[in-house]
């Protein structure tokens, strides 16, 4: 298992905008997102790349968190995720090295196939190919990362020669990420090349059953290609939502949710298996319940993410899905609560600070007693040694008045 007092915690931006707002004030917001994450002290934020559909607007994340770098000061930024079979790997590299200056050592890079297949089709890309080519070209990305020989690469795709990058990253050891979902290829990737991963899928019940199961993938082609896979790299991407009660936050959520699910899961991408749903509400319920979000007050945040914990068996990083399923005020309000309430008691931050009140109040009685005590005993001292004005006018007028004083 993990040790809770590692676990970081971050927001994971696909994104998903529903359609009607402006869309340079959606891209806008979504940068003043990442400013506020930071302020309240967030580890880590990813931003995908996507090309049709309408929702998901953010074409190019290595742009977006260039200009979201500008605005933060500590927040790792993440490509969540760069989808390799669309891009020579040369450029993927280039670029990815290019934030990590930009940033001063803040970038991440995660990597996947392409989620979306009008995507590939748009682009001429056989959706067929795309996990190989992932796999192929996160190699490559990787040897012109670390090596410093210049390659010669030769592929059915792209071409290399002679090929090397000019500047390497800033970072020693930049983190870097493979998307998974159920299908056994991201975890695949990961142990095949000893980096971390991403689990996206995790709010579908589909899935939330497949984490028990997916991290020995991983440990499985690690141990084919002598490498080392940690759960501590392991991030799990969930949904939540903060706020009085739980019966506050599914109100807060429901029509959001419920049109979410219907125009982008059911109408757009016609998500196999998916059904329009009647009830936002009852749907934020049965997320809930099953585990695929997290809706509540701080306490049931704490809670659900140890059920996850035990459920996965262990993972390193809390990934929010950022969504517009409440309203700006109330989606700000929860990432807030989290930062304030949620991030230190997993971490067992507030540990010390109750040990301290609980040491102090048991001994509440004798503590005050012996402090009453000091008070008095400096009172006695300062009177002795510096008696008050009229204690001196009475003493005076005593001795210039005996008779009169008696």
């Amino acid at each position: 298992m993990i040790d809770m007092r590692t676990m970081r915690f971050g927001v994971f931006l696909a994104p998903h905008h529903p359609i009607g707002e402006h869309p340079t004030l959606q891209i806008r917001r979504d940068v003043e997102l990442v400013e506020f994450l930071d302020r309240l002290g967030y580890d880590e934020f990813w931003c995908g790349e996507h090309h049709s559909g309408g929702w998901e607007t953010i074409a190019s994340p290595e742009m977006f968190l260039a200009a979201a770098g500008e605005r933060s000061n500590r927040i790792m930024l993440g490509t969540g995720v760069v989808s390799l079979p669309y891009h020579h790997p040369f450029n993927v590299a280039q670029r990815i090295v290019q934030l990590d200056h930009l940033t001063r050592g803040r970038a991440m890079l995660g990597v996947g196939p392409g989620a979306l297949p009008s995507d590939a089709v748009m682009l001429g890309i056989d959706p067929a190919t795309q996990r190989a080519r992932m796999d192929e070209a996160l190699g490559v990305i990787l040897r012109l990362l670390r090596e410093d020989e210049p390659i010669t690469y030769q592929s059915d795709w792209f071409e290399l020669h002679e090929a090397a990058l000019q500047i390497k990253p800033l970072q020693a050891d930049m983190p870097i990420a493979a998307a998974s979902s159920i299908s056994p290829s991201g975890m695949r990737a990961a142990g095949k090349y000893g980096i971390g991963v991403i689990s996206v899928a995790s709010y579908s019940e589909e899935g939330l059953a497949a984490l028990p199961t997916q991290f020995g993938f991983g440990e499985t082609y690690a141990q084919e290609y002598g490498q080392e896979f940690s759960r501590q790299n392991w991030r799990i991407n969930i949904p939540w939502h903060i706020a009085e009660s739980k019966e506050q936050a599914y109100r807060d959520v429901a029509d959001g949710l419920e049109r979410w699910h219907n125009e982008y899961n059911v109408d757009i991408l016609g998500r196999q298996g998916a059904e329009k749903v009647d009830s936002g509400y009852e749907m934020a319920k049965r997320m809930d319940k099953t585990g695929g979000g997290i809706f509540g007050t701080p306490d049931d945040a704490v809670e659900s993410i140890k059920r996850l914990q035990e459920l996965s068996g262990g993972f390193g990083v809390l990934v929010g899905f950022a969504h517009d399923w409440a309203s700006k005020e109330a989606t700000l309000r929860s990432y807030e609560a989290f930062a304030r309430y949620v991030i230190p008691r997993v971490r067992g931050m507030l540990n010390p600070v109750q040990a301290s009140a609980d040491r102090v109040g048991a001994k509440r009685h004798e503590l005050m007693e012996k402090s009453s005590g000091a008070v008095l005993a400096a009172i006695r001292e300062h009177n002795a040694t510096h008696p008050r004005n009229d204690q001196k006018d009475e003493e005076e007028a005593k001795r210039a008045h005996p008779a009169r004083s008696e």
